[in-house]
């Protein structure tokens, strides 16, 4: 649908006056007085219990699953590029995949050090952050927000460990200048697009502000991720149809319907990605999952006011993936499936410290543990967070 310009301005400088004021009023509240360290996705308190865990079940399986990957080689060698290249479905990738999964394996290398105490391990993350900041300068074309938003998002995960918990890292300072200048610029204004790249852009921006220390950026970051995740996933409280997303000028229903792949019947849990396919639905959710995670280490704890969209959202898909039919007024009838492991995170939080029940979930969840790594940005889950109360 074409709109007038004149409309297009007033759409966009409405939705920019909403943020502007919801944004100062999370200022106020958002950003702990101190931030806590390690304290992305995992804190402190949460390792421990899982390095009390690795002789039981599903801690060793998942550990093992972990150990015997790839990304815990100690032969690894890191792949940087100055200029990472990603192209829409990957084409072209260069240095895309070397990027995830070198991050990945620096996140990796930092969870076995920790939970094993073998220094080998530290070193390796360590030498694989500092190939990455000593090289890497820029993400190009068109799929550069989300490879930003991937890598961005567990870069600091490693980097938390291996700086609070280890400590002996001559090159952090130049690390945390990348963050600062090759990734936070790129995730922290948001974008248009689908939900799950802004989702995932928010949750390397929080997880960036954190490691930097930098309250401004992480209040920015989670204003922004308050809009989206309120967007993404529908519950009934949010009235007849979805709530508009914080961006790209959509303004009327059918704008909104179209937006949501064609999909006019909105019911509990549904995401504005479910009828593309679950895989992407998966990436939004784990997103959302994971700031929520962050800032309950924090002490802010967003699960309390997402616990409804998140426990609609996993609940609606995991019962398709564990064999209920797809009615005809959700996406026709047919939904692509592949959620992925993704999630043990939310249902940690909201089943086992919040009491929900989450049937469902908890099928999914327990069919497929241990759950691994989508060699994106989800990695070992049920190592970090099955029935972790910390």
């Amino acid at each position: 649908m074409r709109r007038s310009p004149r409309r297009a301005l007033l759409a966009s400088a409405v939705a920019a006056a909403i943020l502007s004021v919801l944004s100062v009023t999370v200022v106020a509240q958002a950003a702990p007085t101190a931030f806590q360290h390690p304290g992305v996705l995992v804190g402190r308190a949460q390792l421990d219990f899982v390095k009390g865990k690795l002789g039981q079940q599903p801690w060793a399986a998942a550990y093992q699953q972990m150990t015997t990957s790839r990304y815990a080689s100690l032969s690894r060698t890191p792949a940087p590029r100055a200029v990472v290249e990603c192209g829409s479905y990957s084409n072209p990738n260069n240095g895309c995949t070397d990027e995830r999964e070198d991050a990945i394996a620096a996140y990796t290398d930092a969870l076995v050090w920790y939970l094993t105490g073998n220094t080998a391990y530290a070193q390796k993350a360590i030498q694989l952050m500092d190939a990455w900041s000593a090289t890497i300068t820029s993400h190009t074309n068109s799929n550069a927000p989300l490879e930003t938003a991937w890598a961005g998002s567990v870069w600091p995960r490693a980097a938390e460990i291996i700086k609070h918990a280890y400590g002996n890292w001559p090159n952090q300072a130049r690390f945390a200048t990348m963050l600062r200048t090759v990734y936070l610029p790129v995730v922290i204004p948001g974008i248009h697009s689908n939900g799950n790249w802004e989702l995932s852009m928010m949750e390397a921006a929080v997880g960036i502000s954190v490691f930097l220390d930098d309250k401004a950026s992480y209040d920015r970051a989670i204003a922004r991720f308050k809009l989206r995740a309120a967007s993404y996933i529908y519950v009934t409280a949010d009235g007849s149809q979805p709530n508009y997303p914080p961006a790209g000028g959509i303004d009327t229903r059918a704008e909104l319907v179209s937006y949501w792949q064609g999909q006019s019947t909105f019911v509990d849990g549904l995401s504005q990605e479910t009828c593309r396919d679950f895989t992407h639905t998966g990436y939004g959710i784990s997103a959302i999952a994971h700031v929520a995670e962050t800032t309950r280490i924090q002490g802010e704890d967003l699960y309390p006011a997402l616990q409804d969209r998140l426990r609609h959202a996993l609940g609606f898909h995991t019962k398709f993936e564990n064999g209920t039919a797809v009615p005809s007024a959700i996406c026709g009838g047919s939904v692509t499936k592949g959620l992925g492991p993704v999630t043990e995170v939310a249902y940690n939080a909201l089943h086992n410290r919040l009491g929900i029940a989450m049937s469902q979930t908890q099928q999914y969840t327990e069919a497929k543990r241990p759950q691994g790594t989508n060699n994106l940005f989800v990695a070992w889950e049920t190592l970090t967070h099955a029935g972790n109360p910390a």
